[in-house]
C-alpha cells in the first residue's frame, strides 16, 4: 500500500531555469508535478526549442492556469488562449508564448517531467 505524501513546490525538489522561465517540481515516482513562470516575452520556440532541440514542443500538458495568459498554437495550425482559472489539455506537437505584459503562471501535471531539461 503506498503512503500518503505531501510536497511544496514552494520547496521544489528540483528548479529548472531557462530563458525567461523558470519551473519548480514536485517528484512523486512516475509523477511530476510543476508549477511554470513564464515571463513576458517568452515563448517556447524562442526559450526552450534550443534546450529540446525538436521542431515544435513534444510534451503533453494538462495544466491550470494561475495568472498571465498563454497562447498555443498546434503543429495542425489551431489556436487557443488560456488564462487565469482555465484549465488545458495540449497534446504534444504545438508551440506556445505569453500573451502581453504579466507573467503566465500555471500547474502542470502531465509534461514537466523532462521539459527544459539539459543533458
Amino acid at each position: 500500500m503506498e503512503k500518503m505524501q505531501k510536497k511544496s513546490l514552494n520547496r521544489p525538489d528540483e528548479v529548472r531555469t531557462f530563458e525567461k522561465g523558470k519551473i519548480d517540481l514536485a517528484n512523486f515516482g512516475d509523477l511530476t508535478v510543476g508549477r511554470a513562470a513564464f515571463q513576458p516575452g517568452w515563448s517556447w520556440e524562442e526559450c526552450v526549442k534550443p534546450i529540446a532541440k525538436t521542431e515544435s514542443c513534444q510534451a503533453p500538458h494538462t495544466g491550470y492556469i494561475i495568472s498571465g495568459r498563454m497562447k498555443v498554437t498546434m503543429d495542425d495550425g489551431s489556436t487557443e488562449e488560456f488564462g487565469p482559472g482555465d484549465v488545458m489539455l495540449v497534446p504534444p506537437g504545438h508551440n506556445a508564448w505569453v500573451l502581453g505584459d504579466e507573467p503566465c503562471v500555471n500547474v502542470d501535471f502531465t509534461g514537466l517531467k523532462d521539459y527544459a531539461k539539459k543533458s
